[in-house]
Order: structure tokens, then C-alpha cells, then sequence
């Protein structure tokens, strides 16, 4: 299984080099999936959305994840469309303390906040990927783009989420993770990283 989750996280920061490599990076898709496995905001955001879904269980599984990524396609397409929005990197950055957060009360806070939570966060997330397309990228290869590396970021917090699950210490490491990423998201929030 480790070397399953190992082969899996090489392939995930690997895959961006070869399509860098090829045609279709030019039309904006290599861009796309860059975008969020090089921020460490959006990066952090990402996998706690997975790991939040496998703490509430059961349909979570799939439904937290699946409002960040459709919500943030919203987010995203709006941006592309030249839709403004005030507050984008203030919004990431509470995204990042509300999730880590989130991680560290592990299902102590009601589901739906924690949908509603995750949604309007994954539209600031969506907004800034749109925001910094560049220019000569294809918007429909660039969001496909932002879309997969974040389902796969998704998924890497859902493995780490289920191996967390293996023990009650790993558990406890995991909530201690997600006060660090509250800690890391206040760090973003007053521009102290």
C-alpha cells in the first residue's frame, strides 16, 4: 500500500513536467495543472478538502470534494470571462484556516457548514486559477487543466485521510496537521509567508 501512495504522489508532481513537454502544454493545459500543485495555498486547500471528506465519511466522500471542484470551475470560468473579484487572495488564504481548522475538529463542525464552507472557498480558489491563465493558453485545455490536478489533490487527501484512519494516533497527528494549517492560513492571511 505504501508504495502504491508513493508511485501515486511521483506520478501526480511528474506528470506537469511531461506535459510541459508535449503540444498540448502550449494550448494552456500543462498551465492548468501546474497552477495548483505549485502554490502552496492552493496545494494545502486541496488535499485538506479530500482529508475533510474521509473524516465525515459515507457520501462526504465524494460530495466535499466534488462542490470544491464544480464550484471552483464556476469560480474559474467567471474569471476567464473577465468577472472581477474583490478580496481573491484574502479569501484563499481564510480558505486555508477555515479547512485546517476544520481537519483539527474532525466532524465537530456540522457537515453543511463545512459544504458551505468548502464552496465559497473553492469559488476564490477557481477565481484566481482563471485570473492567472496566461494570455496565449486555451481556456477550455487550461481549466481541464486546474480541474484534474485538483481532483487528484483531492484524491491524495483522501489517501492520507484513510491512512490517518489506521490508528487513533494517526488520527491525533492528523488533527495536529490541521491546526497547522489554520496556523499556516493566518500566516497567509497577514502576508507573514
Amino acid at each position: 500500500m505504501k508504495f502504491k501512495i508513493l508511485l501515486y504522489v511521483l506520478l501526480l508532481f511528474t506528470v506537469p513536467v511531461f506535459v510541459h513537454a508535449h503540444l498540448i502544454g502550449g494550448l494552456g493545459f500543462g498551465s492548468g495543472i501546474t497552477h495548483p500543485l505549485f502554490g502552496i495555498d492552493h496545494l494545502l486547500a486541496m488535499i485538506a478538502v479530500g482529508i475533510i471528506s474521509v473524516q465525515y465519511g459515507g457520501k462526504a466522500v465524494w460530495m466535499v470534494p466534488a462542490t470544491f471542484v464544480l464550484i471552483m470551475l464556476l469560480g474559474g470560468l467567471l474569471a476567464i470571462a473577465g468577472l472581477p473579484l474583490l478580496f481573491v487572495e484574502t479569501g484563499i488564504a481564510l480558505s486555508v484556516l477555515f479547512l485546517g481548522l476544520t481537519i483539527a475538529f474532525a466532524k465537530k463542525i456540522p457537515l453543511v457548514i463545512s459544504m458551505v464552507g468548502v464552496g465559497l472557498f473553492a469559488f476564490f480558489h477557481g477565481h484566481a486559477h482563471g485570473t492567472e491563465m496566461p494570455l496565449i493558453a486555451n481556456p477550455l485545455f487550461y481549466a481541464l487543466g486546474f480541474v484534474l490536478a485538483t481532483a487528484a489533490l483531492h484524491v491524495s487527501g483522501i489517501l492520507i485521510g484513510l491512512y490517518a484512519k489506521k490508528s487513533s494516533l494517526k488520527l491525533k497527528l492528523l488533527q495536529y496537521s490541521g491546526i497547522g494549517m489554520g496556523i499556516m492560513g493566518i500566516c497567509f492571511l497577514f502576508s507573514i509567508i
